[in-house]
């Protein structure tokens, strides 16, 4: 089977998804999605070009069009790099996933990286890293913390977040899913330490070792909440600080997916979360994160402490505790 993003492996129907391109570039998605269709009648087990087909269905309106061609790329693509399930549970067409779709986020910003920080903060006036960051900074003031020991920054992508805690923090290490991701950052020096790893794989590779964890605009692609906080709160020391962001929505749901494929998370079910968690509330405001097609898009913004002299099977029973700082 073919399942190469970029090419059928037929230069004829290449050719017409090309014109498809071109066309749904100016606007005629109907028209668009025929000659997809032209072109997939080439090459039938092109999962890229289903996907593209979807895409085209759904911007010209025809749902139904979209669903059965997201049908077709969910039974060709094994290993879920094009998002199908997520699409079709935007569409009302599958469950949407409590956890993270990791190949599809992980294909998503390699696919992103080059352009991550030229489009997220010059076009889409992205604040997330600067708001967290002056949130901890007012924390440290207030509790005396001078310097934290050894700093975890989850989904790094290019080291926006870091960049702003580096001088805050002794060690400092950054995760991210996105190999491209991994690399982008790695050129510019901040951290300690680079892993390319799923967020709750990293954090369950960990013993009560981190005095700061960051998550900027992370566990928006991680659906339920508890799952990654139960795998966050083991991984910090006694006394040690999360801050993290998310989307947020009004509505009486936990969780729901948007047609962003991204997941907004109800303002009550995570404070909820937040403390069923075991974690003490510092700061919990809702703020504008970023803008979207000239809309903006409030999110929640959350800063906690797992509580001092915690004893745990994460530091095998032995106390620990106090001071986070240096």
């Amino acid at each position: 089977m073919t399942k190469a993003f970029h090419s059928s492996g037929d230069v004829i129907a290449d050719r017409r998804a090309g014109y498809a391109k071109m066309l749904a570039d100016g606007g005629d998605f109907s028209a668009a999605a025929e000659l997809m269709q032209q072109a997939l009648e080439l090459a039938p087990d092109w999962a890229a070009g289903w996907d593209l087909l979807g895409s085209y269905c759904d911007k010209a309106g025809d749902t139904a069009g979209a669903i059965s061609a997201w049908r077709h790329v969910e039974a060709l693509d094994d290993a879920g790099v094009f998002g199908a399930q997520l699409k079709l549970a935007v569409h009302g067409a599958a469950a949407a996933g409590q956890g993270t779709a990791v190949s599809y986020v992980e294909a998503l910003f390699d696919q992103y990286a080059p352009q991550f920080e030229e489009s997220l903060v010059g076009k889409l006036g992205y604040r997330v890293p600067e708001i967290l960051d002056d949130l901890v900074r007012a924390e440290m003031e207030r509790l005396g913390i001078e310097q934290f020991q050894r700093g975890l920054d989850l989904g790094c992508g290019t080291g926006l977040m870091g960049e702003r805690l580096r001088a805050k923090v002794a060690h400092l290490e950054g995760v991210d899913i996105s190999a491209a991701m991994i690399a982008e950052t790695a050129r510019k020096g901040i951290y300690d330490r680079l892993d390319k790893a799923e967020l709750v794989a990293a954090l369950n590779a960990r013993r009560a070792d981190a005095d700061l964890v960051t998550a900027a605009d992370v566990f928006i692609y991680c659906g339920a909440l508890q799952p990654v906080l139960a795998a966050l709160v083991p991984a910090l020391r006694p006394a040690g600080i999360v801050a993290f962001s998310l989307e947020a929505h009004d509505g009486e749901e936990a969780v729901f997916l948007r047609p962003s494929l991204r997941y907004a998370h109800g303002v009550n079910a995570t404070r909820d979360a937040v403390i069923a968690a075991g974690l003490e509330i510092l700061r919990f405001e809702t703020v504008v994160l970023r803008f979207d097609r000239g809309a903006p898009i409030t999110g929640i913004i959350v800063v906690a402490r797992k509580p001092p002299n915690v004893l745990t099977a994460a530091n095998d029973g032995s106390e620990t505790g106090g001071d986070v700082a240096a």
